[in-house]
């Protein structure tokens, strides 16, 4: 259940449609310990993939297998009957064709529908369970909860890009009803979902933390709406750089337990670019989530700066230092490819005096 929660808020924290997918499915392999994971978007008919996010396999494994599945198979099966399906033995299913020349060999399999605004958007497919002779139940009932929570996010993410479209006001507020009227609803719908698990633990840590999860999925909605009913420029999240910045430190706050102590130097908001700001938005979230669930800290400081054409940020915290911690990885690798998408560097290590130290940067304005 900690593990599941880790992964709906980090699916959560991302705000592109693209980037989403890629994390619903890193997020998923790991949860049920798989060794291969896809997800694979329909198309607007519903009857073939058009997109294919995977983990578990490189650049050059990818490169190798040649075009992406279009849906045959036990794929297509899911296609047509969206409905969870586990197998001990992918090859031996009715439906199997078989894989193209290079590909791995895969045997056991959980595959779950992903369903947005009540319509098939695509499918989870899961593949080699690591250090067990197939998927069990356990790990379907897992994969739909996932996969509820993934509909959300993607939903989220879509609107988002579209905020970042709007020109009128009468926009906006299409959006901002759609937002109060769906997708709050839907969000409580999965919280009562999540609540319902705590059968499956009398640990009282559990407890707390689903439905600090709900409540965090909740708040970050209403903001959304009010954000929509502010915006005045093409920046997601306001005209403000420094404005953003402290938005989501007052957000890390209550996971946290205490308030980050927010540093600034340089010209924050005329000199970063829009797409490298946004970078920086998701990083600064990331970071603080991670200092939350790993670091034990009393105290973190947030420290952002603009010089000779180079934006920089440092969070640091008095916690237990990155060699004790029992982090995931995924994140601090998500914050690295970030780094180089826009020219930058990324560190992560001992602080000086103790703690740990995350310094990310970037060239403040792309070429």
């Amino acid at each position: 259940m900690r593990r599941l929660l880790d992964a709906i808020l980090m699916v959560g924290s991302e705000l592109h449609v693209q980037a989403v997918l890629q994390r619903i499915v890193e997020a998923s392999t790991e949860l049920v310990g798989a060794r291969y994971g896809a997800l694979g978007v329909l198309d607007e008919q519903r009857v073939r993939l058009v997109g294919f996010h995977t983990a578990g396999l490189t650049d050059d494994e990818r490169a190798a297998i040649g075009a992406e599945p279009k849906g045959l198979g036990v794929l297509g099966h899911l296609i047509a009957d969206p409905r969870p399906l586990r197998l001990s033995n992918l090859n031996g299913h009715s439906g199997s064709s078989g894989f193209p020349p290079n590909h791995p060999p895969m045997t056991t399999f959980l595959g779950v529908p992903v369903v947005v605004r009540g319509l098939a958007y695509g499918n989870l497919y899961l593949t080699d369970k690591l250090g067990a002779l197939e998927f069990t139940e356990a790990d379907e009932d897992l994969m739909v909860m996932m996969a509820s929570a993934a509909g959300i996010a993607i939903e989220n993410a879509r609107l988002h890009e579209q905020v970042a479209d709007l020109a009128t006001s009468a926009d906006r507020e299409r959006i901002a009803r759609e937002l109060h009227d769906s997708v709050i609803q839907r969000l409580f719908a999965t919280g009562l979902g999540l609540q319902s698990a705590v059968r499956l633990s009398n640990d009282p840590d559990i407890t707390a933390r689903l439905q600090s999860a709900v409540d965090d999925l909740d708040a970050t909605v209403r903001e959304i709406r009010s954000v929509i009913f502010e915006l005045h420029t093409q920046r997601l999240l306001g005209d403000s750089l420094r404005r953003e910045v402290l938005a989501v430190c007052s957000e890390s706050a209550r996971i946290l337990g205490f308030d980050p102590v927010v540093r600034f130097d340089g010209p924050i908001d005329s000199a970063v670019d829009t797409v490298v700001g946004e970078h920086l938005l998701a990083v600064t979230r990331e970071a603080l989530s991670n200092v939350a669930r790993h670091a034990s800290a009393s105290l973190a400081v947030v420290s952002l700066s603009v010089a000779d054409g180079e934006v920089t940020l440092t969070v640091r915290d008095d916690g237990i230092g990155p060699l004790s911690r029992q982090d995931g990885g995924q994140g601090l690798n998500n914050m690295g490819s970030r780094a180089l998408d826009v020219g930058g560097r990324f560190e992560f290590g001992t602080a000086a005096g103790g703690g740990s130290e995350l310094r990310w940067s970037a060239n403040a304005v792309l070429s």
